[in-house]
């Protein structure tokens, strides 16, 4: 196999999480040409990728990228997102291809009666279900995030209080469900022992504000003022990470970082969890509350507790994410 097309159009998180395919491919067909095909939004998060040779993309459609595929010739492709769009790329150019089980049958189980069939098996180990044919294996190295040289910050721009270490706060998330209340972030913040820089997007500059005026110079908002390299670079930077199930909670896995994830109407058995190589697994610790009758409500996340109470989230202490990794004084 000397030319293979990888599909996988989104997220931050989901793109970060083939990155072990990536490599694996690349290192051990030798000779092989990787491409990869997402939307144009998420190509930063790829771009300086040395595994990969080119990177296609989409931006509203397919329509004008096929011929661009077509011309390529591939030898096959490795389908790592599994929806409607990868399958009309696999029919479209007609070549050998392989995917993964998304497990959809067994999550709708668990979310819908509370029945957790899913086997305890990571999304990446699963990913590698559509390259075993290839010969290729997994190398336990865990997930990679490669940072342009002319996004990476300079710790010296960031102010002299927190120039000499941080604690690195992802505060956003896709779905309000899945994101820590804001005045629980107050109250751990307020009880770190280190300066702490909020991490998110555009979309969280309000709610950092808000974080910020409450602690005070204690906090430096990145939120919205960063690309998402650069907000990687500041991940990399950190000496530890709190986060939501998000994205950046990924890149920091890439990085190996100490990580404090807080899942609310998600769980882990999903299998979307911190990936580490086995002698770094004692890095990475979730924060959650089992047993509830309502969770997991969702697969994905909503806008608003569907029950109300938001217990998932409510009943996780502030004392127990700064007990967990001795923040604290």
């Amino acid at each position: 196999m000397k030319k293979i097309l990888i599909i996988r159009f989104s997220s931050i998180g989901d793109i970060v999480l083939t990155t072990p395919v990536i490599r694996c491919l690349k290192q051990q067909l030798k000779d092989s040409e990787i491409h990869f095909l997402t939307k144009e939004q998420f190509v930063p998060i790829v771009k300086a990728n040395p595994y990969i040779d080119k990177i296609h993309f989409i931006k509203n459609d397919l329509k004008h990228i096929l011929p661009q595929l077509k011309s390529e010739n591939f030898d096959f492709i490795v389908d790592l997102h599994k929806n409607f769009r990868s399958v009309f790329v696999k029919l479209k150019l007609r070549k050998p291809s392989k995917t993964y089980n998304k497990l959809n049958i067994k999550k709708w189980l668990l979310v819908n009666f509370k029945i957790n069939l899913l086997p305890e098996i990571h999304i990446v180990d699963r990913y590698f279900e559509a390259v075993k044919n290839l010969g290729v294996k997994n190398d336990g190295k865990g997930l990679d995030y490669f940072i342009p040289e002319n996004e990476k910050v300079n710790i010296s721009e960031l102010p002299s209080t927190h120039q000499n270490g941080f604690i690195g706060f992802a505060i956003g998330g896709k779905h309000n469900t899945k994101m820590f209340p804001v005045e629980k972030i107050i109250s751990v913040c307020k009880k770190i022992n280190m300066p702490v820089v909020l991490l998110g997007g555009y979309e969280d500059i309000k709610t950092a504000e808000y974080i910020k005026k409450s602690v005070g110079d204690k906090i430096y908002n990145a939120c919205g003022k960063y690309s998402i390299n650069q907000s990687a670079s500041l991940v990399w930077h950190a000496e530890k990470i709190i986060t939501n199930d998000t994205g950046l909670m990924h890149i920091a896995a890439a990085f190996k970082k100490q990580i404090i994830s807080i899942w609310g109407n998600t769980v882990p058995a999903f299998g979307m969890y911190p990936y580490l190589p086995e002698t770094e697994k004692n890095k990475s610790v979730i924060v959650e509350i089992k047993n509830l009758r309502c969770r997991p409500c969702s697969k994905l996340g909503y806008k608003k507790c569907p029950k109300g109470h938001f217990d998932c989230m409510q009943k996780i202490t502030e004392e127990k994410i700064i007990e967990t990794q001795n923040l604290s004084i």
